[in-house]
């Protein structure tokens, strides 16, 4: 059962677990069961994918209930009029806070816009030796995507060196075996714990909050790193 952290007769949001994936895609490949699919059978009701979150991704994902709203609701995400943010664990000790400007190339090879606001919110360092230091150093941030590129945290926080943790992708896999090895972990500690926008029908400042819960890896990547994280549980 999804965790249905909003809904009225336009727009439906949801927590969505790690570990799912948003519909079918070339892009994700295959699984037994898709978000878009078990929202519909759980309501009875046809949903329309207003945006997306990555397969290892948790949090927030907003579906509208019908086409006009869905085009509305469209509107505004392409004009920046959606914040989102999110919560990740990092390697290294990042900046207190930044703003990452910096392009990024689409699948169909487009260079585009991305400008990624971001700051630090704790940091960690733990006895594990890794590339001739004898410690590993992490911080937990708060990341606000001023664009909705592909993958742009991921590959913005590649980009400043400080990959987030888990990602094979756009992060360091020597980083990920270590963990593996380590701890048996193999989780991606990235987390959308809220948005924000003007309902598109009502005009109403809407703020969805999304509990960290539904990522059981980032808890316990944040317990092994004396993260405190109880503010977004």
């Amino acid at each position: 059962m999804l965790e249905i952290l909003y809904r009225d007769e336009y727009l439906i949001a949801i927590n969505k677990p790690s570990g799912l994936l948003v519909h079918k895609s070339y892009y994700a490949g295959v699984a037994d069961e898709y978000a878009v699919e078990k929202l519909t059978n759980q309501i009875g009701q046809k949903v329309h994918l207003v945006h997306r979150l990555d397969r290892k991704t948790s949090g927030v994902l907003l579906f509208a209930l019908d086409k006009e709203t869905l085009k509305l609701v469209s509107d505004q995400f392409m004009s920046r009029e959606v914040e989102k943010k999110y919560i990740a664990i990092v390697r290294g000790y990042t900046k207190e806070e930044e703003t990452i400007d910096y392009d990024l190339t689409n699948e169909n090879e487009v260079v585009q816009n991305a400008v990624t606001y971001y700051r630090r919110l704790q940091t960690s360092e733990m006895d594990l030796p890794f590339r001739g230091h004898l410690t590993s150093r992490y911080s937990f941030v708060e990341a606000i995507p001023e664009t909705g590129r592909f993958h742009q945290l991921r590959k913005h926080f590649k980009h400043i060196l400080h990959p987030i943790l888990g990602c094979r992708k756009h992060g360091c896999n020597k980083q990920n075996k270590l963990w593996l090895n380590t701890f048996n972990v193999t989780a991606m500690p990235l987390h959308s714990h809220q948005l924000n926008f003007k309902h598109p029908i009502t005009g109403e400042d809407l703020s969805i909050n999304a509990s960290l819960n539904v990522n059981p890896g980032f808890l316990e990547i944040a317990k092994i790193l004396n993260f405190d994280v109880k503010a977004f549980i």
